[in-house]
């Protein structure tokens, strides 16, 4: 199987020397998302919340144009520089997920790029080879 690169303009463009995401037969592994406004690659805003609800719009986003959706994502990796933030993070998950929700992991950092408070990756599985 060849990899697919998936960039849409409708999420932040890479800052470094890696895809938005790759495309693996059905699996498409997506690169850590911070909360930068895809068009002016600025932080949303320096309220949690906010930062969490612009990453999941900017996952959305990247899920999309890989022919899929959130709710295809099957694992999440959630990276906070503040973990007392996580009740923020699951109301923030509720509203954009429905159950099934995907497996998930939740991993306290010192820094994130440009400052972020939450990044996240994660795995989506689309539901045919389309």
């Amino acid at each position: 199987m060849s990899k697919v690169i998936i960039a849409t303009d409708k999420a932040p463009a890479a800052i470094g020397t890696y895809s938005q995401a790759v495309k693996i037969g059905t699996t498409v592994y997506l690169s850590g998302q911070i909360p930068l406004i895809p068009e002016t690659m600025e932080m949303v805003s320096n309220d949690f919340r906010a930062q969490a609800e612009q990453v999941f719009k900017n996952l959305t986003a990247v899920c999309q144009a890989a022919g899929g959706e959130l709710q295809d994502m099957v694992k999440l990796n959630i990276y906070l520089t503040d973990l007392n933030e996580f009740a923020v993070v699951n109301e923030v998950m509720a509203s954009f997920f429905k159950t099934p929700y995907p497996a998930r992991a939740a991993i306290g950092v010192s820094q994130l790029p440009k400052g972020a408070q939450i990044e996240i990756d994660g795995v989506l599985e689309l539901p045919s080879t389309n």
